[in-house]
């Protein structure tokens, strides 16, 4: 077993326990190194860790104004379009009157040419019917000159007497066909 001289011997020797000469030692650097980091590295970590957060702080302020910014600029995107829609429908309501003014006024250039070209075919009718009811009564008058003259057995040469009785046969059928159109109607 183990007698108590050798446990005495194995705690000199314990490698567990550290001598007193490297305990001091190792005291004295422990604290040489806590002020060079107390005294030189803290107020330096401290800095920078200030200018990072500055730097986190005064880019999140950037950010938030570049959005603001972005906003704006959205905003006044949205507002030019809603202009140009309104003046885009303007302009198409302005074409569109403008058609309908355009078409309006060819139907009254066209009316106005149908009237004029109905007109004339009017006048030219009528002309026509002039030139065929005198060319009718030309030739109505010598036809009932050369009968009354077989009838009556005399020469009807003279032409105020020709044209008494033309004159009178003429009146004589057209108030005829006056009482016609009277008894029809």
């Amino acid at each position: 077993m183990i007698t108590a001289a050798s446990v005495l011997a194995a705690e000199e020797n314990n490698p567990l326990i550290p001598h007193p000469f490297e305990l001091v030692v190792g005291i004295f650097s422990f604290l040489v190194v806590l002020i060079i980091l107390g005294k030189i590295l803290t107020p330096r970590i401290q800095k920078t860790l200030e200018e990072r957060t500055e730097a986190i702080e005064g880019g999140l302020v950037r950010a938030e104004q570049a959005q603001q910014e972005a906003q704006q600029v959205l905003e006044q995107y949205k507002a030019q379009q809603k202009a140009a829609a309104v003046e885009a429908s303007n302009e198409r309501r302005k074409a569109e009157e403008q058609g309908a003014q355009i078409i309006a006024q060819a139907k009254e250039q066209a009316q106005v040419e149908a009237r004029r070209i109905v007109e004339n075919a009017k006048a030219q009718i009528e002309a026509e019917r002039q030139q065929a009811l005198q060319s009718l009564r030309a030739e109505i008058g010598a036809l009932s000159v050369e009968l009354a003259g077989r009838v009556v057995g005399e020469s009807l040469e003279d032409s105020a007497r020709q044209s008494r009785v033309v004159d009178r046969f003429l009146e004589e059928l057209e108030e005829r066909a006056r009482t016609q159109e009277q008894i029809t109607s």
